[in-house]
Order: structure tokens, then C-alpha cells, then sequence
């Protein structure tokens, strides 16, 4: 009786340990935002506007949306399913859902964010294949991501989203390589056009050169950012892209570069400033919205954002200035031709 009563212990502890080493490898995680905007010298009513960047652009109270992630991680294999929902989620998958060949929609792309599972086939090589956000650019998708709650230009126009294969290569302690072959940008379920983008990222010790190379437009981007003291850090994004031509038609363009100073004043609060100057060409891709004769403009937008952090609560209270080369690109609050915006966010984001 002792020894089967020790042999129930004994398994029932082994179950009770491997339940315990298996929870550890599998996470859920993710986020809940919300805001309030207004502008400072625009109309607030049905005649609302902002800046031409992506999210937090709706008046008055609003949503930004639910962001639940699950993630599996083991010694060599692993995934990640990362859903949104919320006016912020629509947006970020504008691509999503689309139509099949066969014309059935396909339902299931409207919440996906991202969805990949990857292979670490050793120290230094791991391989992913799926749905990734796009690894140009300083920002992200989710607000918990970013110090800024509004985003910049360099963001919102360049790609959001991946899906094919890439290839993580550790060259040594400071050097990787990211390798990938993938669907036409932002095609997100399916390749509906037989055409393929392919990306590469050089990274040293925490700075990245970025190249992608899609059938519709070409991008080469550097993100980075530098520690200047414990209390003081600078981040950096700059890019170029070039639309292919169409036709007779000069394809458009854009350039841009964006700073990130932040200073923690305390463990609880930090205050940063962005700083980003805009231009587009031919066009470009329509950021800015009202251009000269030869299709140029160009904007500086400079935003203030202070970070308050409680337990897993995120407050940011956050002024922004654009100020752009064409009057008309905004309106005054006579509904008059503008150069400039300027408005205030408070958002709040609890993350866990």
C-alpha cells in the first residue's frame, strides 16, 4: 500500500512538473488602447480632420483596438498568432480580407495581424514562414511598440505587413542577416498576382540597413538608435522609396527621416519628442495629399508625447504640430486652405 501510494505520488507530481514545463513555453499576451483627439485650430465636428499618417486620426473619444497574441515556444519549433480587433487592427490589415481566385471571400484574414510558425534550425539560423510585420521602419502596429501613440509618415506609407518565407542568420555577437522571399506587400493571405517581393536586413549591434524589393516599388531604409546615457536615448529612422513607373507615367516617390529623442525623468515617467521631415515626389504615395505643379510636397510634423506608466497602465498625453509646404493640405477652423494642424492626444494603454 506504501509503495503504490509513494508510485501515485511519484506520478502525479511528474504530471503536475510537465504541465508546469509546458505552460512555461506557451504565452498569451497583448494589448487594450483607447483615445481621445482634438484639434487645436481645426474644426472638431462632422468637418474633422488630421494628419495624413495612419491611426489615431478619428475625433472625440474612440477606440483603438484589442490586440490578444499567442505564442508557442520550443526548443527548436514554435509560432505565433497574433489577432487584432478594433478601428486601429482594421487599418493595420487593410489588405485583408481578400478574394480567393474562386471568388469565395475568405473570412478569416479580417483579425489577423500575424501568423507564423518558425523553425530554429540551429544556434544561428531560424527559418519563419507565414504572416510577419514588416521589419523596415522604427514603429510598429501596436501602440505598446511605440513611445509616440500617433504615428509617423515614414510608417503609415511604408509596408505594414509580410507573408512568405524568411531566413535569421547570426553572422557573429554584433552582425545578422535577415533574408525573405514573399508576396506582393501587404498581400496577406494569398499571392493573387504570381509576382513576388524579396527583403534583406543587415544589422550591427542594434542598427539596421533594410532593402525591399517589390514588384510595385522599391524601399531602403535605416532604423536604429543609440543609448547616450542611462537616462537618454535617441532613435532614428530614415527612407526612400521609389513607385515603379507605369507606362508613360514617372512613378512616385518619397524620402523622409525621422529622430527620437526621449529622456526618463523618473522610473515612472519619460517625456520624447519626434521630429520627422517628410518629402514626395511625382506624387509620391499620397501622404501628404495637395502637391505643386510638379506633383512635389513635403511636411515637418514634430510631436511632443509624455509616458506615464501604473502597474500595466500606459497614459500618454500627447501635443503634435504638421506643418506642410502647400497650403490646402489642412483647413482652419473657417474651413479656409491651411499649412499647418495642430493637435492633442491622450491615449491609454493597458498591456498584459
Amino acid at each position: 500500500m506504501k509503495k503504490l501510494l509513494t508510485l501515485t505520488m511519484l506520478f502525479t507530481a511528474s504530471i503536475l512538473f510537465a504541465q508546469e514545463a509546458e505552460e512555461k513555453k506557451f504565452s498569451v499576451s497583448g494589448s487594450v488602447d483607447a483615445y481621445y483627439r482634438a484639434n487645436l485650430n481645426a474644426p472638431n465636428d462632422e468637418n474633422a480632420i488630421a494628419p495624413g499618417s495612419s491611426f489615431a486620426n478619428l475625433p472625440g473619444f474612440a477606440l483603438g483596438m484589442a490586440n490578444v497574441v499567442m505564442s508557442y515556444e520550443g526548443e527548436k519549433v514554435g509560432f505565433v498568432a497574433d489577432l487584432v480587433f478594433g478601428p486601429r487592427g482594421t487599418d493595420a490589415i487593410f489588405g485583408s480580407p481578400a478574394v480567393a481566385p474562386t471568388s469565395a471571400t475568405l473570412s478569416t484574414g479580417n483579425i489577423v495581424n500575424q501568423l507564423y510558425a518558425y523553425w530554429n534550425v540551429s544556434e544561428s539560423v531560424t527559418l519563419t514562414m507565414g504572416n510577419f510585420n514588416t521589419f523596415l521602419g522604427y514603429e510598429v502596429i501596436s501602440p505598446t511598440a511605440n513611445f509616440n501613440y500617433s504615428t509617423s509618415y515614414l510608417f503609415s506609407y511604408g509596408p505594414f505587413s509580410h507573408t512568405g518565407l524568411k531566413a535569421d542568420i547570426a553572422l557573429s555577437e554584433d552582425f545578422s542577416l535577415m533574408l525573405g522571399v514573399m508576396n506582393d506587400t501587404d498581400a496577406t493571405e494569398f499571392n493573387a498576382t504570381g509576382d513576388y517581393a524579396f527583403g534583406a536586413q543587415l544589422g550591427y549591434s542594434g542598427q539596421y540597413l533594410n532593402v525591399l524589393i517589390d514588384p510595385s516599388f522599391t524601399e531602403i531604409d535605416f532604423t536604429g538608435g543609440f543609448d547616450l546615457s542611462d537616462d537618454f536615448y535617441l532613435g532614428i529612422n530614415a527612407a526612400y522609396l521609389k513607385n515603379e513607373d507605369v507606362g508613360s507615367v514617372d512613378g512616385g516617390s518619397f524620402a523622409g527621416v525621422a529622430l527620437y529623442p526621449q529622456l526618463a525623468t523618473s522610473d515612472a515617467f519619460t517625456i520624447g519628442l519626434r521630429g520627422e521631415y517628410f518629402m514626395e515626389a511625382d506624387g509620391g504615395s499620397g501622404a501628404i495629399g495637395t502637391y505643386d505643379t510638379n506633383g512635389d510636397a513635403s511636411v515637418f510634423a514634430v510631436t511632443l508625447t509624455g509616458s506615464l506608466e501604473i502597474d500595466n497602465l500606459t497614459i500618454k498625453p500627447e501635443l503634435r504640430l504638421d506643418s506642410a509646404s502647400e497650403d490646402g493640405t489642412f483647413m482652419d477652423n473657417d474651413l479656409m486652405p491651411s499649412k499647418s494642424l495642430g493637435s492633442f492626444v491622450l491615449a491609454a494603454i493597458y498591456s498584459f
